[in-house]
């Protein structure tokens, strides 16, 4: 082969038409993740694109929308205990889950009701 994957750039949720703000308020202001500018001809689409460490979540709009509940993302974050007690803080509700050995993870579903896995491997 003269080709090799080298990894992912970015995830896309769908969400329904005018879910900018929510996106904004949940991805933005409740995970903490930065808004990045799409360009001029894909505003034109709707929706929204974050940054995830070196990856990049995008919220696109999807006509006749339907929640993802088993396909999802799983992001990785450092001190899951934090993020989870400030979920708790801001009424996001989670539910942990330990059957990945060597993780400490937890599931949760954005305000479009897609299920969303957050993750931090343990030592």
């Amino acid at each position: 082969m003269t080709y090799q994957f080298e990894g992912i750039d970015h995830i896309q949720l769908a969400a329904p038409a005018n879910c900018e703000e929510q996106a904004r308020k949940f991805f933005g202001e409740i995970l903490g993740m930065q808004e990045l500018e799409k360009p001029p001809e894909l505003k034109k689409r709707g929706g929204v694109w974050f940054s995830c460490g070196n990856h990049q979540l995008h919220i696109g709009v999807e006509n006749n929308f339907h929640p993802a509940k088993k396909a999802h993302p799983a992001l990785v974050v450092k001190d899951i205990k934090h993020l989870m007690n400030h979920l708790t803080d801001q009424n996001v509700p989670y539910q942990e889950d330990d059957n990945l050995p060597n993780a400490r993870r937890l599931y949760m579903e954005d305000p479009f009701g897609n299920r969303i896995e957050i993750l931090e491997w343990q030592s």
